[in-house]
């Protein structure tokens, strides 16, 4: 079996499978697992983040990060306030209703890959994580030279 079927495909396949899962239960709440990713990362902010360096944490594109704002700001999850400093940009900050949801949904989101990982001893679970940061590395070190 190659790298690209033993380790490509089955990690894409394997994300596929797990993203459907989550986004299927992540329905109830109204949720999608890129709103839940903005709303996560906004959730560590102390006082708020521009919708660019949102963008980058998220690892989306300014056209994406809008449409989910957009999304969650007719939800009442969040709230843009024009930047001090900027006029052209805005500060996103979660609302009341936003630090609510979180709070709901982020123990129903740990039930569901404490189940996921059942079986999973924590000690391949360490590999695991150091195994995709390391491969996230390497493509984040390719895309640099490639630019340079």
């Amino acid at each position: 079996m190659s790298k690209d079927e033993e380790i490509g495909m089955l990690t894409n396949q394997t994300n596929k499978i797990m993203l459907r899962y989550i986004n299927s239960n992540l329905e109830k709440f109204g949720l999608t697992t890129e709103q839940w990713n903005v709303l996560k990362t906004l959730s560590k902010e102390e006082t708020g983040i521009n919708q660019k360096k949102l963008s980058i944490k998220t690892d989306k594109d300014q056209p994406t990060i809008v449409r989910i704002l957009d999304i969650l700001e007719r939800k009442k999850f969040v709230e843009r306030i024009p930047s001090k400093d900027d006029r052209r940009a805005f500060i996103i900050n979660l609302t009341e209703s936003g630090r609510n949801i979180i709070d709901t949904v982020e123990p129903f989101i740990e039930s569901l890959f404490k189940m996921l990982l059942d079986g999973i001893s924590e000690e391949k679970l360490n590999t695991y994580s150091e195994v995709l940061m390391s491969i996230s590395k390497n493509i984040k070190n390719e895309i640099s030279c490639r630019k340079n």
